[in-house]
């Protein structure tokens, strides 16, 4: 199951709607889930309704998740995230929209002081003794996570969010060691993967989601998607979770079934990485031709999980699968 935020909590706590909407999915076959972006400081979230990991308090309903899954047959992750210049946003159901002077607003933060939409306000650009604080608030978050029972650790680095914009040279526009060169503009993300690798061991795998291109000129590219990828697996990552877009606003991305497969396909070709294909998949047969063509090693749904719950389940029926039910529910299985 890939990411995808339920805004639904109250400063950065866990409730019973994570708890059944996790947990529903376990029960429906998903072979491991990968909790919503789950920030790692307060002004690190989305919006005010996003779930957070940068207090220990935060622990206690994280791991009733996290168990629940577990018991269940799925393995639980959790995606340690900071949106930077996205952030203090409205809930997605009320527009998104950045708030600006609110109750719930904050001020943001970036690589360099240039708003993702032109009338948002401008983040403020990061000093590097704030940047030190971000990775070891990546790290705290990343302890916690292991505390509260997640066997996966992804690190969002995707979709215009803080890392996405250390990364890229269309919104990192520093002149210090974080910025300019490839090597200076990887210098964060490489980091964070230092300081949670040292908190991983067998029963635990690290993470990577990234946008593979930014779909415009002069922006971040697959082929420096390659480049950091082979950077990442020598540190300790097992698989990087290739998606694309979200730094730019107004690009045009040539949206369809399976469109961001292709990246997935090179990266893995090029590095040798376990990769992770995302993107419009809704399909069985779809998900099994990726695997089949050795396209991908993973298949990342989202949407489709939010429509469909038992997903996998009925996934399986399709292929002519014959994979386990859950006792209460077996009495149904052969009449769908």
């Amino acid at each position: 199951m890939s990411p995808m935020c339920q805004y639904s909590a109250t400063d950065g706590f866990a409730n019973d709607w994570h708890l059944v909407h996790y947990g529903s999915r376990a029960v429906g076959g998903s072979a491991a889930i990968i909790q919503e972006a789950t920030a790692v400081c307060p002004e690190g979230r989305i919006s005010y309704g996003d779930l957070g990991i940068w207090k220990d308090e935060h622990i206690t309903k994280l791991s009733e998740i996290a168990d629940f899954v577990s018991k269940n047959g799925a393995i639980p992750g959790i995606q340690l995230a900071h949106a930077g210049r996205k952030a203090s946003c409205d809930l997605a159901w009320n527009g998104g929209g950045q708030l600006k002077e609110d109750r719930n607003s904050w001020t943001t933060v970036s690589a360099s002081a240039i708003p993702f939409y032109e009338a948002d306000n401008s983040p403020v650009e990061l000093s590097k003794v704030q940047i030190e604080k971000i990775i070891d608030d990546f790290a705290l978050a990343a302890q916690r996570a292991v505390k509260a029972g997640y066997k996966i650790i992804e690190i969002h680095a995707a979709h215009g969010y803080l890392i996405h914009q250390f990364l890229s040279p269309l919104t990192n526009k520093r002149n210090d060691e974080y910025g300019g060169t490839f090597e200076n503009r990887i210098r964060l993300i490489l980091k964070i993967v230092d300081a949670i690798a040292l908190l991983m061991n067998e029963d635990h795998s690290l993470w990577v989601r990234i946008s593979a291109t930014d779909w415009t000129e002069g922006g971040w590219s697959v082929e420096e998607s390659a480049k950091l990828t082979g950077l990442l697996k020598g540190r300790g990552v097992d698989v990087i979770d290739v998606s694309s877009g979200g730094n730019i606003p107004h690009v045009k991305i040539p949206v369809g079934k399976s469109y961001q497969v292709p990246f997935a396909e090179k990266i893995k070709k090029q590095t040798g990485i376990i990769t992770g294909a995302v993107g419009l998949i809704d399909d069985a047969q779809q998900a099994e031709d990726i695997l089949a063509k050795g396209q991908a090693d993973l298949i990342f749904i989202g949407r489709e999980l939010l429509r469909d719950a038992y997903f996998p389940l009925h996934a399986a029926q399709k292929l002519n699968n014959d994979i386990e039910w859950k006792n209460q529910y077996i009495r149904v299985k052969q009449s769908i």
